[in-house]
């Protein structure tokens, strides 16, 4: 299951197959996300099956912690110093071994109260950690540094890795493709990358494509935009219109 901050989807892959099915649930305005979770509950035909596990991607704010330095007592202090304080939020984590890093999020408690009546054995992560377990993968492919954009929701991600660290993680608002040009372009130079050889990756809805890529390459000569189809070895989940690329993430490459 994807939760973001405005839409929920299910998928279900059978046992031995890589065929899945997708089934997107149409979200009312002005009604919380746990009420329209409580509807999907009664018209998805995927939900109506009843499942005992499930994995729920949640897209909410997440803030990254340096696995040394990790402390579940304070986490929800440096939470709320880094986010607003959300009182119906409950913060919860995931450890990123490979990282060496500790992703903290937030979960709307109603919510997560109505996946707690749903199902026996609930498994939460950030929406991003699927992409990060991957991007991270493949950043160690060729010798050229590598920034990764990933546009979900009128939301830009930003990151980077060095080694086995994430060297950058940000988000930043993408409703206008100039805005998300800009903030590309000033990580890349915080980062002092190379405008000859380091890499941009570009993925996800991408909106006015054309633009951002145009302009984008008028500084920067490796400019690539990634084809889940092709990155994925034309797996069927990229086949199924509408699954955002975290979600193809999981199901190909798993956690």
């Amino acid at each position: 299951m994807r939760i973001g901050r405005n839409n929920i989807a299910m998928l279900a892959q059978s046992d031995g197959s890589d065929d899945v099915v997708y089934e997107p649930f149409v979200v009312k305005s002005g009604v919380s996300m746990a009420a329209n979770l409580r509807e999907a509950f009664k018209t998805s035909d995927l939900l109506l099956q009843s499942p005992p596990r499930v994995r729920v991607l949640i897209d909410s704010d997440v803030m990254l912690v340096p696995v040394e330095l990790f402390d579940e007592s304070v986490m929800e202090q440096l939470y709320y110093h880094a986010f607003p304080r959300q009182e119906q939020d409950k913060v919860t984590y995931n450890v990123l071994p490979d990282l060496h890093a500790v992703a903290v999020f937030s979960v709307n408690k109603d919510l997560k109260l109505v996946l707690d009546d749903h199902f026996r054995d609930v498994r939460m992560v950030t929406v991003l950690q699927p992409l990060w377990r991957y991007l991270h993968q493949r950043s160690f492919t060729g010798k050229n540094r590598k920034l990764y954009a990933y546009f979900h929701e009128k939301r830009l991600e930003l990151f980077s890795f060095q080694q086995n660290r994430f060297r950058f993680s940000n988000s930043f608002d993408a409703s206008r493709s100039k805005d998300a040009v800009f903030f590309i372009a000033y990580v890349w130079k915080e980062l002092q990358m190379d405008a000859e050889a380091d890499e941009l990756h570009l993925m996800g809805d991408i909106s006015d494509d054309e633009t951002v890529t145009t302009e984008l390459r008028a500084f920067l000569k490796k400019v690539l935009v990634v084809n889940p189809s092709a990155d994925f070895n034309q797996h069927p989940v990229t086949k199924v219109k509408g699954i955002p690329f975290d979600l193809q993430a999981l199901v190909v490459k798993g956690r």
